[in-house]
């Protein structure tokens, strides 16, 4: 009866799982694969990037996300993040997932990650999207569940926010470029851990306003720094850190929380010359992926690692 019928529901739904998680994956160049899958109806893909001597050991390797900005594609976001070198030298998995194009829903149908704020409109699931990746990835590839990250540029980045809220059992930390958090994610996040916290900010991005946008529901950085550094029980005093760069044509600035619960520090690098992009040392003198990876990479999902 009502136990007999729970039974053939939950059977069916596995069925359902299967179906939706079966991928076709092709080699697209060195190491990198392209991997597609139907996931609630929708076509979804990522590439995946393996180092060199994955195939030669049985370590378990970390796991990084990165994920390409609004209107813009995974291929875009590889091209200029150049994780792979990064990937090889520090052995880690990277994962380059496509946002959806939703024709009906967005204005100028964008490829996008649905985390609220102008992206409320789409109905996409992006967090079991990003969770089912994972799930793929576990099945064919030996990664270290405890140390899979996020980062992204803009809407990336609020999608990384995003999955640090909602999918905080596999996340153990993140990092933001010129993103923030939706009010959406602001208002109902609950992560069930602290979470490490990475944001990379201009004071003169005009996209994703470094005081934000109450019009759209874009949080300040201020704010979403604070609410990090609360959740994760740190001090709530900050350390400044000014350096200059190019021999005093610019400065940044490295704020950071600490004495947080679990050593899960978070880290604000603010740039006041920097607009909406992706700081590398050719501009800013610092490499903006080169920074992610020294910050994520200290961490597992149970806080900073002791080597």
């Amino acid at each position: 009866m009502s136990c007999g019928g729970g039974t053939s529901q939950s059977n069916e739904n596995l069925i359902n799982d299967v179906i939706s998680t079966k991928e076709s994956c092709v080699s697209v160049g060195l190491k990198t694969e392209r991997c597609t899958f139907m996931h609630n109806e929708l076509e979804r893909f990522y590439f995946i990037y393996k180092p060199e001597s994955l195939s030669q050991n049985n370590n378990e390797l970390p796991l990084l996300f990165a994920l390409h900005g609004y209107g813009s594609s995974a291929a875009i976001h590889k091209s200029y993040t150049q994780y792979e070198n990064l990937a090889e030298e520090n052995q880690f998995i990277l994962v380059y997932p496509q946002g959806y194009k939703l024709e009906t829903v967005l204005t100028n149908s964008n490829s996008h990650w649905n985390s609220g704020a102008w992206t409320i409109g789409s109905d996409v699931d992006d967090v079991d999207f990003i969770d089912t990746v994972i799930n793929l990835v576990k099945d064919k590839e030996n990664i270290d569940s405890n140390r899979i990250y996020s980062s992204g540029m803009s809407n990336g980045g609020f999608m990384s926010y995003h999955l640090a809220c909602n999918l905080s059992n596999k996340i153990a930390a993140i990092a933001s470029v010129t993103g923030s958090m939706s009010k959406q994610t602001f208002d109902s996040c609950s992560p069930n851990h602290p979470m490490p916290i990475l944001q990379i900010h201009g004071l003169i991005d005009l996209t994703v306003p470094y005081n934000g946008n109450d019009t759209i529901g874009m949080k300040s950085i201020d704010s979403i720094l604070s609410y990090w550094a609360n959740n994760n029980g740190c001090n709530p005093e900050r350390i400044i850190e000014v350096t200059d760069y190019f021999n005093g044509k610019g400065s940044i600035d490295f704020i950071n929380y600490v004495s947080c619960m679990n050593n899960a520090d978070v880290s604000l690098i603010r740039i006041p010359t920097m607009g909406h992009t992706w700081p590398s040392k050719d501009n800013f003198n610092i490499s903006a992926s080169e920074e992610i990876w020294n910050f994520l990479s200290q961490f597992n999902i149970y806080g900073k690692i002791n080597n």
